[in-house]
């Protein structure tokens, strides 16, 4: 049995033109997308989380000098994904810096990482000359654990244990000395 819609007098009968038609599909693979990307997104979130161990990383400073986050276990580390680029990311490194300048001797580490292209480097060395704290370039760090980074500022703390206390993905990505303070300063405190 085949459904006869109903047209009204006062109701014009639309034809789909071709245009119609592409506008149509192009909206489904937007959603498509949409819903590709949530679910990727749900399934970053998922490989880390706080409470559990950091996933694992390492990095060429730098000065050269290879980091990794198995060589900083016993210390307080402070990971920054930045660029030149940022404004966001340049104001808060100077909170970053005088927060570090404060805390290194109890055992706190920063690292920031760079996601600038690689024609970019000698604006990331000159940008760090202003901060006492290590930085590499995305592309000579094994980060794959952190998933695609593709918003920035970008932070993540881990404390003495090698254990993600924030995770960068989620809640307020802004980082303050205020900020520093109330996630970092009681990590500091615990041996």
């Amino acid at each position: 049995m085949r459904r006869i819609n109903a047209v009204s007098d006062d109701q014009p009968i639309r034809y789909h033109t071709g245009s119609d038609m592409r506008l149509l599909r192009t909206m489904k693979r937007i959603a498509l997308l949409s819903l590709l990307f949530a679910l990727t997104a749900s399934a970053r979130a998922a490989a880390i989380e706080e409470g559990k161990p950091a996933p694992a990383f390492e990095a060429k400073l730098l000065d050269g000098t290879p980091f990794s986050l198995s060589a900083a276990a016993g210390e307080v580390l402070i990971v920054n994904f930045w660029a030149t680029w940022c404004e966001p990311c340049r104001e808060e490194m100077p909170a970053l810096n005088a927060y570090y300048q404060k805390h290194r001797a109890e055992g706190l580490k920063v690292l920031a990482i760079s996601v600038d292209e690689p024609g970019d480097e000698a604006k990331v060395r000159e940008v760090m000359q202003a901060f006492t704290f290590p930085a590499a370039l995305a592309r000579d760090a094994n980060i794959k654990g952190y998933g695609r980074i593709w918003r920035i500022p970008l932070t993540f703390v881990i404390d003495r244990y090698g254990v993600l206390r924030k995770d960068g993905w989620h809640g307020d990505p802004k980082i303050d000395l205020p900020a520093l303070e109330k996630t970092v300063t009681p990590l500091l405190e615990t041996q």
